[in-house]
């Protein structure tokens, strides 16, 4: 077992003994169970891993009384037999209670389901990379319909595989996606989604997106603005360029 040498003033360490002889302990033992109170929470707690919004340490007064407000209207306006995610009237009432006495070690249930932001920066990121698979889907397919097709190989490359479920950001991000195309937006992309797992790409993917990403704005930077829709679409050249930009300069030939 480790040692730690904590130093401290007198007056402090003889208050400590006076709490730890309160409660039968050691020293030692009293300040070693104080520590594992700040490092090992209640298993009831929600876990620091879980992605979601830390929980509120305090409310402004005006807040909890909003809070508590809403939660005896709901309370008041469910179906008797309800048994739905809000709970039931008792349900309701119980967290009034726990806003109104001020029991800030519950007030992680208010947040409970509420997913940390994804950032305004991140989202315009999802919206950049899914134009950008946009363009390189349609320029494929004006390619094979001019009888000059990209490989098989070159198509794999460039298709849209989502974003990796295990992490965190990604994972965010695919929710956004999902989110994006429930509202008929960028739907084009779905079968290449649903032909690598449904959007879970089970590797990270956003750093090879963002390669590909500065490759395909060189490209467009370099040519400049046009007035057809042709204009923007990308040669097979270009696309392989976009392609080879997925691969990490750490992993190039």
């Amino acid at each position: 077992m480790a040692v730690i040498n904590i130093r401290v003033e007198d007056r402090i360490r003889d208050q400590l003994k006076n709490l730890a002889d309160a409660e039968g302990l050691t020293l030692s033992e009293y300040v070693r169970d104080r520590l594992l109170e700040v490092i090992v929470p209640p298993d009831y707690r929600p876990s620091d891993d879980y992605d979601g919004e830390p929980a509120p340490e305090t409310m402004r007064i005006a807040d909890r009384q909003v809070l508590s407000l809403l939660h005896r209207i709901l309370a008041r306006v469910l179906p008797e037999d309800a048994n739905g995610e809000d709970g039931d009237e008792a349900y309701q009432l119980q967290r009034a209670e726990v806003i109104e006495k001020g029991f800030t070690g519950e007030y992680w249930r208010e947040v409970a389901g509420f997913r940390t932001e994804l950032s305004k920066l991140d989202c315009d990121r999802v919206l950049d990379i899914l134009d950008m698979f946009r363009v390189i889907t349609y320029s494929i397919a004006r390619l094979a319909k001019k009888g000059t097709p990209v490989s098989e190989d070159l198509e794999y490359e460039l298709e849209f595989q989502g974003f990796d479920y295990q992490d965190k950001l990604e994972s965010h991000m695919a929710t956004y996606v999902e989110f994006l195309m429930t509202d008929d937006r960028w739907t084009e992309l779905r079968p290449q989604l649903e032909r690598n797992g449904g959007g879970n790409s089970h590797h990270r993917t956003l750093g090879a997106y963002m390669r590909m990403l500065a490759e395909y704005r060189r490209i467009k930077d370099a040519r400049g603005r046009g007035s057809r829709r042709d204009d923007y679409l990308l040669s097979t050249e270009e696309l392989e360029q976009i392609a080879a930009a997925r691969v990490h300069p750490s992993h190039r030939g």
